[in-house]
């Protein structure tokens, strides 16, 4: 039983969410200030603190800073009503171990809470009910499909070389898993490996956050800050979302790949690096750059290579092994023991389109072996949408548009133009969901914004 310190000034909010983990068999401690939550913290010997953004007399990163500056190992997950992605990297950069929006999803909160116990007690002392398991599966499925034994095969191929890669996928489809194998099966392996979402960088933050900057450089650079590219040196950096980097930022970028000197913001001296480029987007950056969005030089600067992961869609017989793979994975984290899918759930795994890829299917998982309450994951444990065996294809309503007036069941007879209808689809119920909160919108489907809107256009959508 863990001791957590909910800190949040809204009582009803603190007292409901306290009220929750008690009967998840945590023992809590409230506050309602950041003064009475240090008071606490001080006192008492508290597993993890749960923080509101907002408080009457600090907010939320002031006090991760003093936590964190004092208990380092101690866990903090940032609560906040605004989806603001600024003081989330913030809040992360402090030592944040995860962040949650309100209305909070009590299934994400839970699983986010376990992983940050389970983190804070795997540093320490080792669990003294571990999983072991002889049949564990590997760090990387090969897979069996022609789709990924074609992918094994260029992985394996460009790993060794220096060459400058850039992955193409769907959103959730591994592009990061690809890049880190590529870095562990090369030379530079025993070097860092340094990963940067270009999605979640603003036009300022992106240039300090690959080069550098040096004190009194901007407002808030109060002191000298090493870059990506600095901290990278000698290994891999990846690049991923390549397509959001800020055009002005393309240019330094180019600058750095031709030269192999990095300038930090402010700064007129040049320091050399020696980093390996592996870049990932899930857009078209080819054609973007005809538009000039995506500047055609640096596409073919780290076009060296090209890789493509298919979307999971087109690689079925894959299916039953990273199903393994997640399921293993979950429960370690969860530390459960679940042993599969009955034969219903695993039926309607295998009829799913899977639109969000390898990611939908593992946090899917995931929440089944949280779930599950026997050996088996059964199909109760699994979300309702998954039990659909027919595609849902839907009708709009010629007015406006978009307007969602019914439900009608087709065969599936396209692929692309089912993963389309299946995105509209999702992205239109989450619009509704987050009352056509675009920023919500963009994080519960694990996108950045500009590919929200991108999609929004494509799909014309009118919000």
């Amino acid at each position: 039983m863990a001791k957590i310190l909910v800190v949040d000034d809204d009582p009803a909010f603190n007292k409901m969410l306290s009220s929750f983990l008690r009967r998840q068999d945590h023992e809590v401690e409230e506050a309602f200030s950041s003064k009475s939550a240090l008071a606490a913290f001080k006192t008492q010997a508290i597993d993890l603190v749960l923080t509101d953004f907002k408080l009457p007399d600090m907010d939320g990163l002031d006090l991760i800073r003093i936590i964190k500056e004092e208990r380092p190992d101690l866990p903090v997950i940032l609560i906040t009503n605004y989806s603001d992605i600024r003081t989330a990297v913030t809040s992360i950069q402090l030592g944040a171990f995860e962040f949650v929006t309100k209305p909070v999803n009590p299934d994400e909160l839970l699983l986010t809470v376990g992983q940050a116990l389970l983190e804070k007690s795997s540093s320490g002392e080792t669990k003294s009910k571990a999983i072991k398991k002889s049949d564990s599966p590997p760090k990387y499925v090969v897979g069996k499909s022609p789709a990924s034994l074609k992918l094994w095969e260029h992985l394996q191929l460009v790993a060794p070389t220096k060459m400058t890669v850039l992955i193409l996928g769907e959103s959730g489809t591994g592009k990061e898993y690809a890049a880190k194998m590529i870095h562990e099966k090369s030379k530079r392996s025993k070097e860092p490996f340094v990963a940067l979402d270009c999605g979640v960088l603003s036009k300022e933050l992106a240039a300090s956050e690959l080069f550098g900057h040096v004190k009194g450089a901007f407002t808030g650079a109060v002191q000298d800050k090493k870059g990506a590219f600095e901290v990278a040196n000698g290994g891999t950096i990846f690049l991923d979302e390549i397509g959001n980097l800020p055009y002005a930022v393309q240019v330094q970028l180019l600058r750095v790949i031709q030269e192999r000197k990095v300038r930090r913001v402010g700064s007129e001296k040049e320091i050399d690096v020696d980093v390996r480029i592996i870049a990932a987007t899930n857009e078209n950056i080819k054609e973007t750059g005809s538009q000039s969005e995506f500047r055609a030089d640096l596409y073919h600067r780290l076009n060296e290579f090209e890789i493509k992961i298919p979307p999971l869609r087109e690689r079925r017989e894959d299916l039953a092994e990273y199903v393994n793979l997640f399921l293993h994975q979950a429960c370690e984290e969860l530390d459960r023991e679940v042993e599969g899918l009955d034969a219903d759930a695993m039926s309607i795994v295998e009829n799913y389109p899977w639109p969000g890829n390898l990611r939908e299917l593992k946090n899917v998982i995931k929440r089944g072996v949280l779930l599950s309450m026997g050996s088996k994951i059964t199909s109760a444990q699994l979300p309702g949408e998954l039990a659909h065996e027919s595609i849902l294809v839907p009708s709009y309503s010629s007015e406006n548009g978009h307007g969602v007036e019914s439900m009608i069941q087709q065969p599936a007879t396209d692929l692309k133009a089912m993963q389309e209808q299946n995105e509209k689809q999702l992205i239109l119920e989450t619009l509704e969901r987050t009352k056509y909160n675009k920023s919500k919108t963009a994080k519960l489907l694990n996108i950045d914004r500009k590919t929200l809107y991108n999609k929004l256009t494509k799909y014309q959508i009118d919000v």
